[in-house]
Order: structure tokens, then sequence, then C-alpha cells
């Protein structure tokens, strides 16, 4: 008799569905840690929301942003990159970076403005959650 897995359900909040691939590290100045699936993406979306960039300047824009909590991976900010190119989210182009060597610029698409808008209200309907629980715990000890 073969075991059945479930299959997952998508739901608006859904943050951990099946993986579709390695969930994103980023390291912290004291650890490193897993971001929930889609993060990196969002983040990566909201850096080039102002216009186009290299690799290098989106991981430091997301580090120099979290106010040096967040430093992004090469190993995964890349294969993100990748990821978001072959979803039609971003597109790449040849340019000259800022030392004048050449670099590969990414840029966001109209769908990638759309998926970020809408990864962004997720983001925040599930940070108001997590809040409301930890507020809630806060108190439960207090008279």
């Amino acid at each position: 008799m073969s075991e059945r897995k479930p299959k997952a359900c998508a739901t608006p909040l859904d943050i951990l569905p099946e993986p579709l691939y390695d969930s994103p590290r980023m390291s912290t100045r004291d650890t490193r840690i897993e971001l929930l699936q889609g993060t990196l993406d969002m983040l990566i979306l909201r850096t080039l929301l102002p216009g186009p960039s290299h690799g290098h300047a989106i991981a430091k824009n997301i580090e120099r942003n979290s106010e040096e909590i967040l430093q992004v991976e090469q190993g995964s900010l890349y294969p993100a990159l990748h990821r978001l190119i072959k979803r039609g989210w971003i597109a790449a182009e040849e340019g000259t970076s800022e030392n004048n060597r050449r670099a590969k610029f990414y840029r966001l698409t109209a769908k990638g403005r759309k998926q970020l808008s809408l990864e962004t209200s997720k983001w925040e309907k599930l940070a108001r959650a997590i809040g409301g629980i930890l507020h809630a715990a806060n108190q439960e000890g207090k008279p």
C-alpha cells in the first residue's frame, strides 16, 4: 500500500505551501535564518521599484534598508533573480556598473509591480496577525 500525501491547499495567507524551491537563506549579524518562502522575492521586487539595479547593489540595498540586519547571500540572491526572470516579474539587461565593470541590471516589469502589490498586502496582513498574537501573549501575564 502506498502512502498518499495530502495536497497543499492554497489560501490567501498560505505562507508555507509545498516548496517549489529551497528556502532562501539570509544572514544576520549573529546567525543564519531561513525566510518564509517568497520573502526574498518580495524584498528584491521592492528594491527594484525605484529603478534598475545590479545584483550586488540589490543585496546592499536590502542590507542597508534593514538596518544591517539582513544580509542576502549570493547563493540565495542569484537563484531568486533567475526565478523572478522566469516568472516574468523582472527583466535583465547587460550594462556597466558604477565601477565601470560589466554587470547584469535587473528591472521590475509591469507583472512584477502587480505581484509586489499583492505580496506586500499579504505580508502586511500576516505581520498584523502575528503582531496581534504576540501582543495578546504579552498581555496574558499582566493584571
